[in-house]
């Protein structure tokens, strides 16, 4: 319960601390500091998988429960990132006279973001999950084993053609997105880490659960993003989702977060 408890709070967190900083430190607008908070406020799968592995290496396996604690983590921040970016979006188009433009009152806002198809198939599947069992699963795992594969690799690709397009975007920002794709993880993987411990993780559960904060996603978050921030500038988010923060965490960030986590335990 206890681990549960404090990946939801990381859940909540970080998308507020990732937003603050886009939009107070870096002046990025509030659909582009909200798009930005859904990547980091979400989880990379492949970060996660080469912690556990990093942990198998020094002979301090994790948890065998972190995969549950990785999909608890997934849904909260995008959703949190997106509601306050919808809000923020509104807001500014009464302010300045849209009223046909805006989507109504703050209730119609929150409704549009926990109903919209991201949050229905996010929850819906960890809900369908639960109740197919392993049984449920070994029935439609070819898809995903195979299938599924081949539609990641087209939508990674399209996304990259769509981020491309707006690379000139990136003269003016760049340096601000070096910063914050090292010390956004910085800080987030520390938090991660240290609320891991006080929940009862060994020093390897609480560095995975560390570099899971860490994380920025690429898969999950840019289709949530495109559907309720279109106006969102997807080469922000990616560039330094992928080019940033993924390359960082995998070369110095777990390390980091383990020996962290190893001198907390100590």
């Amino acid at each position: 319960v206890a681990p549960a408890g404090v990946t939801l709070l990381l859940g909540c967190i970080t998308p507020l601390t990732a937003y603050a900083a886009m939009r107070y430190v870096g002046r990025f607008n509030a659909s582009d500091s909200a798009g930005m908070a859904a990547h980091y406020g979400s989880v990379s799968a492949v970060t996660f998988i080469a912690a556990q592995q990093f942990m198998v290496r020094v002979g301090a396996p994790a948890e065998g429960y972190m995969p549950t604690l990785l999909t608890l983590l997934e849904s909260p921040g995008i959703h949190i990132a997106l509601a306050i970016g919808a809000i923020q979006r509104n807001k500014q188009l009464l302010a300045t006279g849209g009223h046909a433009a805006a989507q109504g009152s703050m209730k119609e806002v929150l409704h549009e973001v926990l109903t919209g198809r991201t949050m229905i198939l996010l929850v819906g599947g960890l809900i369908v999950g639960f109740f197919m069992g392993e049984a449920g699963w070994k029935a439609v795992s070819p898809f995903f084993d195979s299938g599924f594969k081949g539609a990641l690799m087209l939508f990674l690709l399209e996304m990259g053609v769509v981020a491309g397009d707006r690379l000139g975007d990136l003269k003016k920002v760049g340096p601000f997105l070096l910063g914050f794709g090292i010390l956004m993880p910085l800080a987030h993987g520390a938090l991660g880490v240290v609320l891991g411990e006080w929940a009862g993780l060994s020093p390897s559960g609480a560095a995975v659960l560390g570099t899971m904060a860490a994380s920025a996603s690429y898969i999950a978050a840019p289709p949530a993003v495109r559907l309720t921030l279109p106006e969102a500038n997807p080469t922000y988010s990616l560039t330094a989702a992928l080019a940033i923060t993924f390359p960082f965490n995998i070369l110095a960030g777990i390390p980091i977060f383990y020996a962290l986590a190893q001198r907390l335990a100590a």
